[in-house]
């Protein structure tokens, strides 16, 4: 496991490239929206799910809404994304839910969160720091979990067990900003396929770099 130095490094440089006060890419107005956008964005990009909310909050405004919505009518407008026809019936499901037992507004709590249908532990990460300043874990992704490994946080390819290296890892004031800047890291160099290296903030510390440092 990484050194305390070593990952106090990590972030400080990737907050210096990336920004102290970054956010999700997911467009929203209200926590409603954070929700829909949160929970229907897993095996979607960030691209396509804002191309589909884009839309869909044209017709749907609150929870009542999604959870009266007509299940053919909220499937057509979740057409383009992976797995739309489960996420459509998970997001009928929780907005019944947060209506009927929540009062119609997001639960504050992890396992609160994760009671509702279609919501892991990522999604309720990020909505949780994102719409309510909370930080009960780290939210995982693909990139992030990539370049987790690849910096040497963790080990396994397992979100769960990635997130908890580096809840270990983390104090808990900089939850939500490592997940974030991990995430810009892992789009802009750090990719699944052609890393750039030559041009990553932490080339010259990173154990996966092919940048090899200058010692003369």
């Amino acid at each position: 496991m990484p050194g305390a130095e070593y990952a106090r490094l990590v972030l400080r440089r990737l907050s210096k490239r990336y920004g102290y006060g970054i956010h999700t890419q997911l467009r929203h107005r209200n926590m409603t929206h954070l929700f829909v956008a949160v929970l229907l964005s897993p095996q979607s990009t960030d691209v396509q799910t804002n191309k589909t909310t884009q839309m869909l909050f044209r017709r749907f405004h609150t929870f009542k809404d999604y959870a009266h919505a007509d299940p053919a009518t909220l499937r057509r407008y979740l057409r383009g994304m992976n797995y739309y026809k489960t996420k459509a019936r998970h997001l009928r499901k929780s907005a019944r839910m947060i209506v009927e037992r929540f009062h119609g507004r997001v639960p504050k709590t992890l396992d609160e969160m994760m009671e509702l249908p279609g919501v892991g532990r990522k999604v309720a990460n990020v909505v949780l720091n994102e719409g309510y300043g909370i930080n009960e874990g780290i939210a995982v992704d693909t990139h992030a979990g990539r370049v987790a490994r690849r910096l040497g946080f963790s080990r396994s390819r397992d979100p769960y067990k990635t997130e908890m290296a580096l809840l270990r890892t983390y104090p808990k004031r900089d939850w939500g900003r490592i997940s974030n800047t991990l995430i810009e890291l892992g789009r802009d160099t750090c990719k699944a396929r052609n890393r750039e290296c030559g041009r990553c903030v932490l080339k010259d510390i990173c154990p996966s770099s092919y940048v090899k440092p200058n010692k003369s």
